[in-house]
């Protein structure tokens, strides 16, 4: 795993190989005495973390999950402004700078979809895509699929329904790649005309031969979920005024939609929410979007590892 830049990449020894160091890391995350010997694990590597979109959950993780493995990090929340991009300098360029300085590891979050790409396409160092514009997030996407197996037990035979903007949304288009791997799941996407997933991925879905179906209807696929997968309205991808209105109006998670609900379902969300998902839902069992961003952590941690392991 020399560089983290889409969801296709991972096999399926791949991502079970990364549940189970998940799983490890997790219980060695318990005890102070566990926690301190796994500091040792990667001592005098380097990790930059730059992000040029802003990011709570994706650029803490992985800061924190290079930090559990002893790995030095260095970076900043806006290189988009406190970088030389300001300047106009391009991504080749900044990460080829990077290359001579020594480190291990170059985590970063971009505005236009393909920047990981191409830094991958100079770099001797990890890139690791942490979202790139409207294109991708499979580190993500590993997360989210982790726990749809935490939480079901299974990765098949499953009734998925991504609701929200998923035109826009980067974790819909990676969850749903990875999807296409395990047999016998249906996706429902839910969204109006305007938001709804790319043909791109309705074409990948139908070259794997993954059933899936777009409706309007909210509750009506709400009553046959396995998994919820909702998403936020993506206001800062240049949505019209109409888009914004029809993605507040619709699609709310709230007690209504809890009560057609099927009680073995489970709810998650990337992150941040902003209305799609009420406060009033925190409490049901089924809601699991904290601890969805909880195995981040651990996920990161696996991946990390994984790739100082061959710079061994």
């Amino acid at each position: 795993m020399q560089h983290i830049l889409s969801a296709e990449q991972f096999d399926d020894e791949q991502l079970q190989q990364l549940f189970v160091d998940a799983d490890m890391f997790r219980q060695l995350d318990q005890s102070i005495e566990s926690r301190r010997e796994v500091m040792t694990r990667h001592t005098g590597r380097i990790m930059l973390s730059m992000f040029y979109e802003p990011s709570t959950r994706t650029r803490f993780s992985f800061e924190i999950a290079a930090t559990k493995l002893g790995i030095g990090v260095v970076g900043t929340e806006n290189a988009a402004e406190f970088s030389s991009a300001a300047k106009g300098e391009t991504i080749e360029d900044t990460v080829k700078v990077f290359n001579e300085y020594g480190v291990d590891a170059i985590n970063m979050r971009t505005k236009e979809e393909g920047h990981a790409d191409r830094a991958a396409s100079v770099s001797t160092v990890a890139i690791i895509n942490g979202g790139d514009g409207k294109g991708e997030h499979p580190t993500q996407a590993a997360l989210d699929l982790y726990t749809i197996k935490e939480q079901t037990g299974r990765l098949e035979n499953l009734n998925i329904v991504m609701g929200g903007d998923l035109a826009r949304g980067r974790t819909v288009r990676s969850l749903s790649k990875l999807i296409t791997r395990y047999p016998g799941n249906k996706i429902t996407y839910v969204s109006t005309p305007e938001l709804q997933i790319g043909n791109d991925i309705k074409a990948q879905l139908d070259e794997h031969t993954t059933e899936y179906e777009e409706t309007t209807e909210m509750l009506s696929a709400l009553r046959e979920a396995d998994v919820v997968y909702w998403t936020r309205l993506q206001t800062e991808r240049a949505l019209t005024g109409s888009d914004v209105a029809v993605g507040q109006d619709h699609f709310i998670i709230d007690k209504t939609a809890l009560e057609v609900l099927p009680k073995q379902a489970i709810i998650m969300h990337p992150l941040p929410r902003v209305g799609e998902i009420t406060a009033a839902v925190d409490a049901d069992p089924r809601a699991q979007y904290f601890r969805q961003a909880g195995n981040g952590l651990y996920i990161r941690m696996a991946m990390l590892d994984s790739i100082m392991k061959q710079r061994d």
